[in-house]
């Protein structure tokens, strides 16, 4: 019968095949093992942080010649084959369009001959994809891996070991608790702004997301205060300006909305001397980019950046000391109010419904919008249009219906001509089953809702009420006017429908009643 030893060592063989372990990282001796649920050795973690030693130090050469030592006989043992000594058991070679094109963590390549800046790479991408889970997040932490990452930002040159310091402290950040850590390493936040200033576009995406977390973040104010330089701001708007790369351009705007809808404390730092450096103006002129390209091609991965900077106008909009700036802007009005008129929105539907809360922001502030618009038809159904997507949010809804209120209060509908007359009922009775869907969702809401808050119905929603109301007129104005307007032709392909004004009617009546409480 074998002893326990034997058992022992068999069972960590069987460990290693089952975690495809390379061969040069075996498993750690029973007794150096920790008690940490995990798939991989926190020894082996611990081995890569190592290994990440700033290949310039002194303590890396030592390190390193050690490790040669090592990997030479793991080598003679395996006939030379250099494959042997595959990180991770990953036999998948990137070219270098594929290693450009990889995001986050890019998949570990062959060590044969390879040099010890290649060698450091390999390394550090293993614990940027660690990293992401925080039970190895803690465990890098604990074992000073904050301060390794710092060291090689201090000295290293190589563009790809940067992104993967500023990489692997973007994971990082993202667990609770670590941030703080971060922001405790000496210097380590001063010189991740410092890298605003590479012309890397995949650094520059990583610097991007770690300072959006850190403004979220516990210590914010810390934050706030490492960028508040004129020289800092101005670089992030520049980024965020010449930019053709999508990812950077959802970065970077990202972290202008991290400034703008943030903590007050940081808004009030930071905004300020944005305005001052042009931030409405490139927000537009970011703007009328992303329409233009909807415009000509849908392109999925631009979307996030549209509604990125749909949110920072929205965000501006509502602030007592910005509003002004934000809601005069006629080019501005222009561009949201073509992008509600899109025909296909599900694509881009976030992006309408906060297109449709910026343009009720705007038209509180600036009524002479309204004229421009009053008799705009698209925009009209483009709104009603836009509510579906809004189901959720009852406070967008409520904007869209604002808009809308706005809009139809303008009409005189005893003195408009028929044609006008018969547009707005076109309009109408196409959205009729987006209004009456619309209608009783808000019903049973606002019965929960006063249920709950015991406040009478009809002190809410008064736009929508209003504009149901003259729905209502217009509708009853065409049925006095039945006789002449009887099948003519609207839109040159259709004649209205006698039942479905019945119908449309019938409904705005109900919901009116319910609102008085009759």
């Amino acid at each position: 019968m074998e002893d326990e030893e034997a058992k022992q060592r068999r069972k960590l063989e069987e460990e290693e095949k089952e975690r495809d372990f390379p061969s040069h990282h075996p498993p750690p001796p029973p007794d150096e093992l920790f008690d940490i649920s995990t798939t991989v050795d926190p020894s082996y973690v611990i081995s890569l942080i190592r290994k990440l030693l700033p290949i310039d130090s002194g303590s890396e050469e030592c390190d390193q010649s050690n490790e040669e030592r090592h990997n030479h006989h793991l080598v003679d043992t395996s006939n030379g084959d250099p494959e042997s000594m595959d990180i991770g058991g990953n036999t998948h070679e990137f070219t270098s369009e594929e290693k450009d094109k990889a995001s986050s963590c890019r998949e570990p390549e062959k060590l044969s001959g390879s040099s010890l800046e290649e060698a450091w790479e390999d390394h550090g991408c293993v614990l940027w994809d660690l990293a992401a889970s925080r039970t190895h997040a803690e465990l890098m932490v604990e074992n000073l891996i904050l301060q390794v990452l710092h060291a090689n930002l201090m000295v290293s040159k190589s563009t790809r070991i940067r992104e993967i310091c500023i990489g692997i402290i973007g994971n990082l950040a993202c667990h609770e608790g670590l941030l703080k850590h971060i922001e405790s390493t000496a210097g380590l936040v001063n010189i991740l702004v410092g890298q605003l200033f590479l012309d890397d576009t995949q650094c520059l995406s990583e610097v991007c997301r770690i300072l959006t977390t850190g403004l979220y973040g516990a210590g914010f104010t810390f934050w706030a205060e490492c960028l508040q330089s004129d020289d800092i701001l101005r670089r992030i708007l520049w980024i965020a300006e010449n930019t053709l790369n999508p990812h950077l351009s959802e970065k970077s705007v990202g972290l202008l909305l991290g400034i703008i809808e943030g903590q007050q404390e940081v808004g009030q730092l930071l905004i300020p001397p944005l305005m001052t450096l042009g931030l409405t103006s490139l927000l537009i002129n970011l703007l009328s980019f992303e329409m233009s390209k909807l415009a000509t091609e849908r392109i999925p991965e631009r979307y996030p950046v549209l509604e990125i900077i749909l949110r920072a106008f929205e965000a501006l909009s509502a602030s007592d000391n910005h509003s002004k700036e934000i809601c005069s802007s006629k080019q501005l009005f222009k561009l949201v109010c073509d992008l509600m008129k899109l025909q296909d929105k599900a694509e881009v539907a976030t992006s309408c419904v906060t297109a449709g809360v910026l343009i009720a922001n705007m038209l509180s502030e600036t009524v002479d919008f309204i004229p421009e618009v009053s008799q705009d038809f698209s925009f009209l159904e483009g709104l009603f249009s836009t509510l579906p997507f809004a189901s959720d949010d009852l406070e967008a809804r409520r904007a869209l219906w604002t808009v809308i209120a706005r809009l139809l209060a303008r009409v005189n509908e005893s003195e408009i001509n028929r044609s006008c007359l018969s547009q707005y009922i076109s309009v109408l009775l196409s959205s009729s089953d987006v209004i009456e869907d619309d209608l009783l969702d808000i019903q049973l809401e606002e019965s929960n809702e006063e249920s709950q808050n015991s406040f009478p119905s009809q002190i809410k929603s008064s736009a929508r009420t209003i504009a149901i109301q003259k729905m209502e007129s217009i509708l009853n104005s065409w049925n006095i006017r039945e006789e002449d307007l009887h099948e003519e032709s609207m839109n040159g392909d259709c004649s209205v429908n006698k039942a479905d004004v019945k119908r449309l009617s019938d409904c705005c009546q109900r919901y009116i009643k319910s609102v008085g409480g009759s």
